[in-house]
This record gives C-alpha cells, structure tokens and sequence, in this order.
C-alpha cells in the first residue's frame, strides 16, 4: 500500500513522458494504476469487514518517534475505495473530454497527485503524515481549480480555494499539536482509543476548536462554503472527483476519524449538528438559485456535506449507519451527474440548464444515467439514495437534542433537493427541443463509462442494499469505535421517515413545476445573498492588503536603521519579559572584579562612547580600535592569549579598513532628529541592559553540567591536542570555523579589491565634462 501511494507520486511525474509515447491515451496507462488498488482494496474486503484492522508501518523520523504508517479500517477502506474506482473513470473519462488539449499532461500530472494525497490522507495513521497530505490535497486541488490559468475566474477561484482551506490547515495543525501532546502520542489509533483521557483534558476545547476550523473550512461548512462552487472554474472531470470522492469529503473524514476519541461532548454534538444543519439548508436553498448545471450540482454537494456533518454530531448508532450509506450513496450519484454534466457542456456548448431541452431523443444514454442518480440525489424508491435519505430521516428523528430542529431542517433541505434533482434529471432531456451552441449528440464511450457505473450502482444497490451492508457496517463501527454491525433494506415498512419522504417528494415536485418563479422571488433576495460570508472574506483580504501597505510603510521602508531598531526592540521585549517572568530581578551583582581589570572594562566604555559622540571620522575610527584593543587585553588577561592574538589581528585589520573607506564616504551630517536620537538611545541602552541581565543569569544559574569537563577530559584523547581553544575550534566546532574562514577570505577578497582599485581614475570618470568657452 505504501509502495502503491508513493509511486504514485512517481508516475504523476511520469506524465509527461506517458503523453509522448501514447498521446491522449496516456489517461488510460495512468488509470490502470487505480485499478490496480481498487482491485487490491476488493481483496481486503472481506477481512476488513470481520473486523480486521490492516497495518503498514515504516520508521520515517526515528529519532522523534514519527512513522509513516498507513491504516486500513472500515472508514478508510470506503475513502480508498471511492477514491481510486471513481479516480479510475476520472482519468478515462478526462481523456476524451480534454482530447487534444495543449496542457492535458500538466493535467495528468496534478491529477495524479491529487488522487494520491486525498489517498494517503485517508491512510494515514500518524498525525504528521496526515498533515502533509492533507495540505497536498490543498495545493494540488488549487492546481487542479485554476487549470485554464489564462482565465481571470479560475485563477481567482483558485486562489480563493487555496486562501481558504491553507487558513483552515494552519488550525488544524495547531489542534494536531496539541492533541499530540494531550495523548502522548502521533498514532491516530492510540489517540483515539483515549477517548476518557482526551474529553476530560483542560486542551480539549481549544483542541476541538482548531480540528473543526480544518475540517469545516476543507469540507465548505458554513460559513466558509462560498469557495466550493466557485471552484467549479476547474474542469469538469475535476469538480465530479473533487465532489464525489476527495478534497471536500476530507473534513468529512477527519470528523469521522476523531468521532470516537472526541465526540459524544456536549460542545461536540452541539456544533456539528447546527453547523451541519445550517449547512445542509443553505446549501439545498442556494442550488436553487442557479440554472448552471456544475453550480446546481456544487450546491447540492454543500447540502450533502453539511448532511454527514449533521449525523456525525448526532452520534447515536443508527446516524453513524446513516453516516457510512450516506457517504456511500453520494459519491455515487454525484460521480454520475458531475459526469454528465461535462457530456452536456462538452456536446451542446452550454452550462445553463434554462438554455437546454428535448436532448433525451439525441443522447438517451445520457438522459437515462442522469434521471437514475438524479432520483438517487431526490432519494427516490428504489435508489440508493432513499435507502440514505430514510436512514437520515430515522436518525434526526432519534436525535436527543434538537429534537424539532434538525427534523425540520432535513426536510425542508430534503424538500429543495428533490426540487434540484428534478432539475437535473428533467429540463436538459425533456420540452422542447432547444437551439444550442453545438448540435448535440451522444458523447464517446470514455466519457460514458463512469455515468453508467455509477448511475447503474445507485440502482442495484437501491434495489439491493444488503449488498452494501458489509461495508456500511465496517464504516460505521470504524466511526462508532465498537462492531456495529449494519443491515440494510429498501422497506422499513409503513412509517414517520417514510412519510417525512413522501412529503418531500410532493413539495420537491411542486418547487420544480414553478422553479421559474421561484427563480423570481430569489432574485429579490440578491442584496441579502450580496452580504454573505462571501463578502466578508473579500473585505478580509482587502484588510489584509492595508496592513500590507501600512507595514511596508512603516516597517520595511528601506532604512536599515529602523530595520535594526525594530528587531532590537521585539528582542528586548519578547526576551525581557521572558527573563522578568521567569527570573525576576533578582541579580547577584556580587563580581569578582578586580582594579585592572575594572580599568580595561571602563576604557572599553569610554571607546564607546566616544565612538558615538565623535563628529571627526578618524577619531571614532580611534576609538572603536581603542574598544578592540581592550577585548583583546581581556583575553590575555583571563588567560586566552590565542583569542586575544586573533581579536589583534582582526581588530587591525577592520581599523585599516574602516580608515581606507572614510576617503570614500560624504561628510557628516544630521539626517536625524533628536527624537529620533533620543530613541536610539533608549534602544541601545535597552539592549545593552538585557545583554548584561542576560549574562547576569548565566552566571547565577547553570541548568545543565558544564561542557567544559567534556572538552578537557576529550581533548587530548580525541583532538590530539594540548591546547584546548584550539582542539575546540579545529575539531569540536569545525564547521564553525570552517565558516570564520571562508568569512574572512571574503573580507580578504574586499580589502584586495578596495586596494587595487585607482581612486584617480575613479575621479576622471566622476569629474564632469567641462566646456570651452567662446571666443567674443
């Protein structure tokens, strides 16, 4: 499985290579690697489903105990399973619809990638590799969304995509931090079998917190999901796999991973299920707004999505069922209506569904695949789709809070999708006949393949369910975090649920027969929609664009010395505080100092200061040597003539070079005020008090034994050498010099080329052109 996940990273690489050996039937080589899985993962079904939990481990980081280790599990074998069947018909179906396409290798490329990070996030056991792919799927998705990049909208769509869930991950890799550091581990099975441990925890909030802005923001939950039907810029072989199967359903995942180990809290219950409820009403409300094909259809994915959010929050057993055959019923109806709503685009030239009609006659394989999981969106007898919209109905019913809410919000939701799936499935295929762009006709059997899996799957599965009730049932204990076996039917008898159905059927009906006026009435309602979330993110980045300006201004104005000041003053602060809140004032002043040495220490001082106060080049010059000298007299002092000759000798050297570049620089002069004088002051003198408290404590405090026993005990014996200073700096901290030198050298470089250079000839050419004067 590693093999497979990591290679397939490779053969996105491949890609271009595969174009020019096989041309536009380089998507059909690629599939066979998804294929590959997928009959693999069918293998593991059977163990899977007695319960059996698949491992795969490999030492990534050892030495910070971080393993890349892949998981498979009830939850993560029906992910795995859709990602790579549905990725399998995505790349069949992208070849004919991109044929001949100047970019379709680039395309490939990305897809690839991206079917495989939206894979290994749904393996991924360890926190870290779950992060990496997780924000793999974001950058490749915002590849993926702004494909034609010559189109204003797709890039700006893709951006937008990208702003948004990149937000989301810097939250969610807080709240994986810190549940790492609550459970003592980065193994996603040990964190989640401490469920007691984590729920009792004082982090366990600010946890929940940062995992739900990750998982809302990725999977479009209100109110960030604005981004998911503008993405909708990207290819259409893109929106039915970022839809059905990867991107938007891995915050889906993640709540469903951490389900056992965090859920059943009141915050837990009491957020999912609003925010998914609201979610799951917006999202059906909205769908009807549009008469484009791909924004109907991303709408009614926000309505889905906000559907699986809702049941997880629930919790009970009979939601994590309706969670798993939910899941499972949604890819496949929206996998088929995504497709075929590229065939339409692609064989008639048009997105708007007002604009299409009467095409039944002219494509009736695609007419049929689109009325079959058009019902199973409705949750229509006998599709699949009813079996999942039953089961919802049954768990809001069961719900122990909001108990009038949530029923009354899913079928309203329940109500406008069927309206929107009666949209879908009846006004491109049936009235009048339509003129259109292109003339239309059935579209190749690469494009049609995924639609009448998928459709013909929505069917069997509705007329057999029990044939789902293995993997429903191995998802939902995944999700539960005990067995919970799943038995599936298409009747339950004459009931509340079926009722709820039969009402939304009539009134999806009746929304349909009058969408036009429907249509009308919302459009009332454009200076509401105008104030959504989604203006807020824009005046988001617009307030991101003024502090970028008022910063720059202030900031990064191109003075190094506000440079210098403002870095002084964030290390006085940050560090100051740190040292006065961790050690207080209490410094022992009590120095061993004697009158020699005090002398040289004051000398020091007074070099400074005049340094700073001289208006006369060559006497600061002086004095900044006189300070120099008296490091160098410091060494020899305590000891360390090696150190002192090198501080001579560099100290020399930088005279020298200070001297030889005053002939080079303008006067003096005052380009400061005084109070900006008077705030370097307090700056400097700021930071020359935090440098003294900071030795200060080093003195007073020792944390860890010396190294310097090391040094001495393993100088001779591993260094080959007497004196100490220098066995350090050649041996022990030889990369360090080895840095010193190349520093030098550079500064050796300077010194030559300053010496050579002909300060006359610098003068010729500086000098100005002067003109002879006119005779009279």
């Amino acid at each position: 499985m590693q093999l497979a996940v990591l290679g397939g990273f490779v053969l996105a690489a491949f890609a271009p290579l595969l174009h020019r050996w096989f041309g536009d039937r380089a998507g059909l080589v690629m599939a066979l690697l998804p294929a590959a899985l997928s009959l693999w993962l069918f293998a593991q079904l059977p163990a899977v489903v007695g319960g059996e939990v698949l491992v795969f481990e490999q030492a990534w980081v050892p030495g910070l105990d971080i393993e890349l280790t892949f998981l498979l599990d009830g939850l993560a074998l029906l992910f795995a399973l859709l990602i790579s069947v549905i990725g399998v018909f995505v790349l069949v179906y992208s070849s004919a619809y991109l044929k001949g396409h100047p970019d379709l290798a680039r395309f490939h490329v990305v897809l690839v990638a991206f079917m495989m990070s939206m894979l290994g996030l749904v393996l991924a056991d360890n926190l870290v590799a779950l992060f990496v792919f997780w924000e793999l799927t974001s950058i490749t998705s915002y590849l993926l969304i702004g494909f034609n990049h010559t189109d204003p909208e797709a890039r700006k769509s893709a951006s937008q995509g990208l702003f948004v869930t990149v937000a989301g991950g810097l939250a969610l890799m807080a709240g994986l931090v810190m549940l790492a550091v609550v459970g003592e581990s980065w193994s996603l099975q040990t964190l989640v079998a401490q469920g007691d441990t984590l729920r009792a925890h004082p982090l366990y909030l600010p946890i929940l917190l940062c995992l739900l802005a990750g998982a809302f923001t990725k999977s479009a939950q209100f109110p960030f999901h604005f981004w998911l039907p503008n993405a909708m810029a990207a290819p259409t072989p893109v929106s039915a796999y970022l839809h059905s199967a990867t991107m938007v359903k891995a915050g889906i995942y993640l709540l469903a991973r951490m389900q056992p180990g965090m859920g059943g809290t009141e915050a837990w219950v009491t957020l999912l299920s609003l925010f998914g409820a609201v979610t799951m009403v917006t999202g059906a409300f909205l769908a009807l707004r549009h008469t484009g094909i791909k924004s109907l259809l991303a709408y009614s994915t926000i309505m889905a999505l906000g559907t699986l959010t809702m049941l997880l929050g629930i919790g009970t057993e009979e939601a994590m069922i309706a969670f798993g055959t939910f899941l499972l019923a949604h890819s496949l109806y929206k996998g088929a209506l995504f497709l075929v709503a590229g065939i339409l685009d692609h064989e008639t030239g048009t997105k708007d569904i007002s604009a299409m009609g009467g095409l039944r006659r002219v494509m009736p394989v695609s007419a049929t695949c689109a009325g079959v999981a058009a019902l199973s969106l409705g949750g229509v007898i006998p599709l699949f789709g009813f079996t999942a919209k039953e089961l919802m109905f049954t768990s809001v019913l069961h719900a122990e809070r909001f108990t009038v809410l949530l029923p009354a919000l899913s079928l309203a939701a329940a109500v406008m999708t069927l309206a929107a799936a009666a949209i879908v499935a009846l006004r491109p295929f049936f009235g009048n006949r339509r003129e259109m762009p292109r003339a239309p006709h059935e579209g190749p059997p690469e494009m049609l393949a995924g639609p009448l899996v998928m459709a013909g799957l929505s069917l069997l599965l509705g007329l057999m369910p029990g044939l789902a009730s293995g993997l429903v049932g191995a998802t939902a204990s995944s999700v539960n975090g005990a067995p919970l076996p799943a038995s599936l039917s298409l009747w339950h008898g004459v009931n509340l649920p079926l009722g709820l159905s039969l009402v939304s059927l009539v009134l999806g009906l009746l929304i349909f027969r009058y969408w036009d006026y429907w249509r009308i009435w919302m459009r009332s309602l454009e200076p509401l929609f105008a104030r959504g979330p989604e203006m807020g993110y824009f005046k988001i980045m617009d307030l991101i664009v003024t502090i970028s300006v008022w910063q720059t201004r202030m900031l990064q104005n191109g003075y190094i010395r506000n440079y210098l000041v403002m870095t002084l003053m964030v290390l006085v602060g940050l560090t100051g505080y740190t040292l006065w809140s961790r050690h207080g004032l209490a410094f022992s002043f009590a120095l061993d100092v004697r009158f020699h040495e005090a002398l040289v220490a004051g000398l020091m001082v007074a070099g400074a200061v005049t340094a700073c106060i001289m208006r006369l080049r060559l006497a600061a010059v002086a004095s900044v040597g006189v300070m120099g000298f008296c490091i160098a007299l410091t060494f020899v002092i305590f000891s360390a003539p090696d150190l002192g000759i090198t501080q001579l000798l560099i100290e020399t050297l930088t005279v020298i070079l200070l001297i030889l570049v005053l002939f080079r620089l303008p006067r003096f002069a005052s380009l400061s005020t005084t109070l900006e004088r008077v705030r370097d002051l307090v700056v400097a003198g700021a930071t020359g008090l935090l440098m003294t408290l900071l030795i200060l404590t080093v003195l007073d405090e020792r944390l860890f034994p010396s190294i310097a026993d090391y040094m001495i005990a393993n100088s001779q014996p591993e260094g080959h050498g007497h004196n100490i200073v220098n066995v350090i700096l050649v041996d022990f901290r030889a990369l360090d010099t080895l840095g010193e030198v190349f520093v030098l050298a550079l500064a050796a470089i300077g010194v030559y080329a300053m010496l050579s250079f002909h300060v006359d000839e610098y003068d010729a050419r500086r000098q100005p052109e002067r003109k002879e004067p006119r005779d009279g």
